[in-house]
């Protein structure tokens, strides 16, 4: 194990600085600086090795934590880096993106402020690219079979590196006109800059992988012609079609979703874009519909366009600041949280029902009508009487994701169950014969982590079902038993 006495000794989280929010406005950089590796190894020495880890418990990719804790302390960052990428094929997608369930579900987390897991790995997966432990691994023989990714979000990437590795000739398709999907064209770049994603996808393809960019499938090519030209096509295209809120006003100009705004903006920071975001808030007032993480990448990108005023609403109440009676450990909590994006200004108010649009007679929206939140037994209603006006010249709904697009073809006809996702058995089969699904398409709106779990899982699955035998494939514990809890 790490320092026997280390969770005596070190007891206090330490994680690396944020660079001041005077300056990170003014640019799209990440906004936590590198952290300082002795501090990483520091913290690594609080893990306690527990004889049952609920750290694996809580992370679906089973990642084997205080192994590279351990590996870290002791100064052996190479071999933790290979422990970590034994379970996870991006963690510096996760180090960045995900919530960290492993951290809620850490036992020193009982009593003391749990182990910086997140930081640690994204430390240990930094030091593997800046000292180039980080290369191509392509198969040593190819199978001889095909297989067709639909989507190259986390978990279509995660599928695609495995089966490439596992010898099989994979072909990714993407519709945008660059490979990423939500981690290239959702999330900005002050989380997760583009250049990560870039040197991922350039390994993939030096292993074998391709990518066919600005195809989408169904339009540019059949899903029945698709499903010719390959033995087993993997659909994870994610949960795209965004949760609507019909309310009186909802035609006017300057309303968006999130998602529209912030691919907008993530567009214009390519190399051969010439001109800024077609949806800026410089100068605006503006408001964002949702608490969540969406809402809280609208909001830091709307302080980076130079907004005049940033009011974020939520419908429900304001998460407790600790763990409730209802959410103890180890299960992941919500808890009220200031994220970087709310720590650089603008406003939070919960219990805030939007019950109208307002414009003027150019058709563009100029406010909102708000009232508090009521709750009833047939859920939270506005209370009447409690409106109040805010004024807005954008609006962004950042109110979540329904499921995947339809697929719009008789011939490749995939079912949705009741969260509005493709349905599939717990092998992550369709009622096709060689067609699979994974990530946010057949579980619905998720965890980053959750994605590449589940793209790992379906690899395992596919591969299976080509060679007509198990797959020597690792398949993430948690995602094949919990996938469909």
């Amino acid at each position: 194990m790490a320092d026997p006495r280390g969770f005596l000794t070190v007891r206090e989280r330490e994680l690396a600085p944020k660079r001041p929010v005077s300056l990170r406005l003014m640019d799209w950089r990440e906004v936590v600086d590198p952290a300082d590796p002795k501090v990483v190894a520091r913290q690594a020495s609080r893990c306690m090795d527990c004889g049952v880890a609920f750290c694996h418990q809580g992370c679906p990719l089973g990642n084997l934590i205080p192994e590279w804790n351990d590996l870290t302390w002791r100064g052996r960052e190479r071999e933790a880096l290979d422990r970590l990428h034994a379970t996870n094929n991006f963690p510096e997608f996760t180090g960045r993106a995900c919530p960290a369930p492993c951290e809620s579900a850490c036992v020193l987390g009982i009593n003391q402020p749990a182990v910086t897991i997140k930081q640690i790995e994204n430390s240990l997966i930094d030091q593997g690219f800046e000292n180039g432990w980080v290369v191509p691994q392509p198969p040593e023989r190819l199978s001889g079979k095909t297989v067709a990714v639909v989507g190259s979000g986390p978990a279509g990437l995660a599928a695609a590196q495995q089966l490439t590795r596992a010898g099989h000739t994979v072909a990714v398709y993407e519709r945008d006109e660059q490979p990423g999907g939500l981690l290239t064209f959702g999330i900005p770049s002050f989380k997760l800059e583009k250049q990560l994603v870039e040197r991922r996808i350039a390994q993939m393809k030096q292993e074998g992988t391709r990518f066919r960019t600005g195809v989408e499938i169904g339009r540019d090519m059949s899903w029945a012609e698709l499903r010719r030209r390959y033995d087993a096509v993997v659909v994870a295209t994610g949960a795209t079609v965004p949760r609507s809120l019909e309310l009186p006003g909802r035609e006017l100009g300057g309303i968006h979703y999130a998602m529209e705004y912030l691919t907008a903006q993530n567009r214009t920071e390519t190399p051969d874009a010439l001109h800024r975001s077609p949806i800026d808030a410089r100068g605006k007032h503006v408001v964002v519909i949702g608490g969540g993480d969406t809402g809280a990448d609208c909001v830091g990108t709307a302080h980076r366009q130079g907004a005049k005023s940033v009011t974020n609403l939520a419908i429900g109440k304001q998460p407790p600041a600790e763990r409730s009676d209802a959410q103890p450990w180890p299960v992941h909590p919500l808890l009220f949280e200031v994220s970087s994006s709310h720590e650089e200004g603008g406003e939070r108010h919960y219990l805030a029902s939007t019950v109208e649009f307002v414009g003027d007679e150019r058709g563009r929206v100029t406010g909102l009508r708000v009232a508090e939140t009521g709750f009833t037994p047939e859920g939270r209603v506005p209370i009447a009487g409690t409106d109040r006006l805010i004024e807005a010249d954008l609006v962004l709904i950042a109110m979540g994701f329904t499921g995947p697009e339809a697929v719009a073809d008789q011939a490749f006809a995939l079912e949705t169950g009741s969260r509005g996702a493709f349905d599939r058995t717990a092998g992550y089969a369709t009622a096709l014969p060689g067609v699979f699904v994974a990530g946010d398409a057949g579980r619905g709106q998720s965890l980053i982590v959750w994605a590449i779990a589940e793209g790992r899982a379906v690899a395992a699955a596919v591969d299976a079902h080509l060679n007509g035998a198990p797959s020597v494939l690792p398949s993430p514990v948690a995602a094949t038993d919990r996938a469909f809890a």
